[in-house]
């Protein structure tokens, strides 16, 4: 049977980035003369929908979702809500995507045991917490939140990507790799633009395929030998002024792509030459690809 899916255009979507666009929302519902939040009971719900999108819906709290009985993909992205709540009912859940919402809290996720993709990125949110119970979790997004430290990830060892991209709080951001001893079956990981000063804590994660540690405040490319499945390697906007490191990655024969531009090795006037005496087997340097 064909897969049913419910789209409700709510409002026109913005080009604009996360950012952008939390900051824009509240501006345009004054000039539009709209209230928000708005209940989500003013909304028709198909309840044979698998797939159900209410992306830019100014919705404020989540609820009314109980006769959705074969949903598998909720999106709840750029609306107004608050809280994680009310989704008991959705055990056949596999993916939920709260983007850009108001969160400040992991939480009321346990009943959703069949979970394979969760993105609450663009929210408030201080710690990882709440997600003992997601065991089956593939895709973990939480890009642009205030989350300092990684950990209670222990009971994910299901997960394949792992997106911590552009956390910071001030003075204050995610400085360490650490909690990431039990994701086993890792295969992407992403931490760019955070204050991370050395590459450590990644002993167990031997089936990294992309590793992305851009715009941090790293000196040294080390403890990274392990990683012979390695293909694409983000380390540009750091500090690396040696050349000697890149031999940390020979053993990374499937290596396609490595950016490291914006590193004080990038000032070499025979940067890519050096690159590819060390790396031949590489395709692509930065953003060009290598002539063979």
């Amino acid at each position: 049977m064909a897969e049913q899916r419910m789209d409700v255009d709510c409002q026109e979507e913005s080009e604009e980035s996360g950012d952008e666009r939390r900051k824009e929302r509240p501006v345009l519902a004054e000039e539009q003369g709209q209230d928000m939040p708005v209940d989500i009971g003013s909304i028709e719900l198909d309840s044979d929908a698998e797939e159900v999108d209410l992306n830019h819906c100014r919705i404020g709290k989540i609820e009314r979702f109980e006769t959705l009985r074969n949903v598998r993909v909720l999106c709840l992205r750029q609306n107004v809500i608050k809280k994680i709540e009310n989704l008991e009912s959705l055990t056949m859940l596999q993916e939920l995507d709260l983007n850009d919402n108001l969160l400040t809290r992991i939480e009321n996720l346990n009943a959703l045991e069949s979970l394979e993709i969760l993105d609450l990125s663009f929210n408030s949110l201080r710690k990882i917490e709440g997600l003992e119970r997601l065991s089956k979790l593939k895709k973990l997004f939480l890009v642009n939140n205030k989350i300092v430290k990684v950990e209670k990830l222990e009971h994910l060892q299901e997960l394949e990507m792992l997106e911590l991209g552009s956390n910071r709080i001030r003075s204050n951001r995610l400085t360490k790799i650490e909690g990431l001893r039990f994701l086993v079956n890792l295969q992407e990981l992403y931490l760019s633009h955070n204050g991370i000063e050395i590459i450590e804590g990644l002993e167990n994660n031997r089936k990294l395929t992309t590793l992305d540690i851009a715009s941090n405040r790293i000196k040294k490319i080390e403890n990274l030998n392990h990683l012979v499945h390695l293909q694409e390697f983000w380390m540009n906007d750091n500090l690396i002024s040696n050349w000697n490191d890149l031999d940390e990655l020979n053993n990374a024969k499937e290596l396609q792509t490595i950016y490291l531009e914006r590193n004080p090795l990038h000032q070499d006037p025979q940067y890519r030459r050096k690159i590819m005496l060390v790396l031949p087997w590489v395709q692509q340097i930065d953003a060009t690809f290598v002539r063979i």
